[in-house]
């Protein structure tokens, strides 16, 4: 039999943390137990105030996976296993969580806990929430993480089996992912019926979540903000130290910047780089800095010319100056990636190939593709600054071999559509292994199982990389994973689906009244601790 805490071992999570992963740059800490504010006497309460940069895709754990909805989802809703700020996996709504053979998990979930509708949790809830993200008539978008489970078997009321196809040691690492949050089981049953009359999958939870969080739903209003009210009936020990949060949608910089400095909101996420020293140089605010798992990348589509071509996809990926990318739009707040994932995941390795800055062979490798005096193009971004900058950055860098870009800008929702859809020929994109785990920060990325909206937005299909991925999910020893994690690395900078940049620095700004503040690398948001030292 194997508990969770031997699963931490072998899965190697727990390498992170000797790696040093979380440091911050100035105060206040981002290590919840430290004391980051002004001297003064905490009363506890208050009324947190967070801008973001854009509306959240869904209050549906289950129908998305990007930054906003996962932050504000993971206060909302938690999951039966869950990442700890020391980043190791323990029990949460499953008070235990066991191995019972090499294809069966074992969950005892916790008795007394209710939901934010009053509903009780029991196994039955679990069960239909781990059927519901794998159902292919809801079609989640969080789907990949549970491909493997085969069935979910209620034991009795507090216990279930979780079956999985292969012997799989990453998954309480993806029943971590805020994708794993378990919802009301009346909250399921509105969604069925109203995709039965014709609705929605995600419509009816959007509109009404109802988790078992240390906040709860009060309102929103969409485009503009989320409140949350604190949960008093909260299971665990830890509560929520404020009474609430909103969450304001602010998308331009200067303006989160403006109102954190006139005290209108407490918590900024993003700051652009080149706004840091104004942030830390204000009079009562000042930035948080830490490492990050999210591999920022220029794509490729490989299925539309002339991306189809590899050499076509490795010259660009030559020709692109990764540390001037870093010094010039992230003010030096970053470092290279040289492969899809950062050096704190399980899974990286220093010995991969890299394809190294080298104009000169682009150069010919666009000749012998047929493009001796390069071509037009277009790429395909979102309006946040920093992605505006990047590819402004880009666009210089790649006019140095003959390729003339012209910068598709929408807004982060249809962006995200047309990525996902394949209406891009270049796209710039980031993904943050939020497990910490490398099957999360390769599978979905670059398996053909994962074309478009799951996470294989450069549609790579490649038999080679799709059989060592699933090896790695497959092994059950960990230098086994490690090996096919390094293969299939070196078969990706073989094939350039992606140009990978940079691994970004997580920044945020804060009030000097703020204590308690904490980012996961994967950036999301962690508020629990969050106290306003007023």
């Amino acid at each position: 039999m194997k508990k969770l805490s031997k699963f931490l071992k072998s899965a190697a999570i727990l390498s992170v943390l000797s790696a040093g992963l979380v440091a911050c740059s100035s105060e206040p800490s981002n290590d919840p137990s430290s004391d980051g504010g002004e001297t003064g006497e905490n009363t506890g309460g208050g009324d947190l105030k967070v801008a973001v940069m854009s509306d959240p895709v869904s209050l549906d754990p289950h129908g998305a996976n990007e930054n906003v909805s996962n932050s504000i989802n993971s206060t909302i809703y938690d999951r039966l296993v869950h990442m700890e700020t020391d980043l190791t996996i323990q029990p949460a709504l499953a008070e235990s969580f066991e191995q019972i053979d090499d294809t069966t998990w074992e969950a005892k979930i916790r008795q007394g806990v209710t939901f934010h509708d009053d509903s009780e949790l029991n196994a039955e809830v679990v069960k239909a929430n781990l059927d519901r993200v794998r159902d292919p008539e809801v079609a989640s978008p969080v789907s990949f993480l549970f491909g493997m489970i085969t069935d979910v078997t209620v034991e009795d009321e507090y216990t279930v089996h979780i079956e999985t196809e292969f012997p799989f040691a990453s998954l309480p690492a993806h029943l971590a992912h805020p994708g794993g949050s378990i919802i009301s089981l009346e909250s399921i049953e509105a969604s069925y019926e109203a995709m039965e009359n014709g609705g929605q999958p995600f419509s009816t939870v959007n509109e009404a979540p109802a988790g078992t969080g240390y906040f709860k739903f009060e309102e929103r209003s969409p485009g503009q903000s989320v409140t949350l009210v604190k949960n008093e009936d909260y299971w665990h020990e830890e509560k929520a130290k404020v009474d609430s949060v909103t969450f304001t949608v602010i998308p331009e910089d200067l303006t989160r910047i403006a109102e954190l400095e006139t005290g209108g909101v407490d918590i900024i996420f993003p700051v652009n780089p080149s706004d840091v020293s104004r942030v830390e140089n204000g009079a009562e605010t000042s930035v948080q800095q830490s490492n990050s798992t999210r591999m920022v990348y220029l794509g490729f589509n490989t299925e539309v010319e002339p991306f189809d071509d590899v050499n076509v996809r490795r010259a660009l990926h030559m020709a692109v100056d990764k540390q001037a990318l870093i010094d010039g739009v992230l003010d030096g707040t970053g470092v290279i990636a040289d492969g899809p994932i950062a050096p704190d995941v399980f899974g990286y390795s220093d010995d991969i190939d890299r394809i190294e800055h080298d104009p000169e062979q682009a150069k010919e490798l666009l000749a012998e593709a047929g493009f001796p005096d390069g071509f037009q193009t277009t790429i395909l971004t979102d309006d946040d600054r920093e992605r505006q900058d990047l590819a402004q950055a880009l666009q210089y860098q790649l006019a140095e071999i003959g390729i003339d870009i012209e910068i598709d800008t929408y807004e982060f929702g249809t962006y995200l559509e047309r990525a996902g859809q394949g209406q891009s020929e270049l796209f710039l994109g980031s993904w943050g292994t939020v497990t910490l785990d490398g099957d999360y920060g390769l599978y979905p990325v670059f398996h053909s199982a994962n074309k478009g909206p799951a996470g294989n937005r450069s549609f790579i299909d490649n038999e080679e990389i799709d059989s060592l991925l699933q090896q790695a999910r497959e092994a059950t020893d960990d230098q086994e994973r490690l090996d096919f994690y390094e293969a299939a690395q070196n078969e990706l900078a073989a094939e350039s689906p992606y140009a990978y940049l940079y691994f970004p620095e997580i920044i945020a700004g804060v009030r000097d009244d703020v204590e308690g503040f904490w980012q996961f690398p994967s950036t999301t948001l962690f508020l629990r601790d969050v106290e306003l030292n007023r």
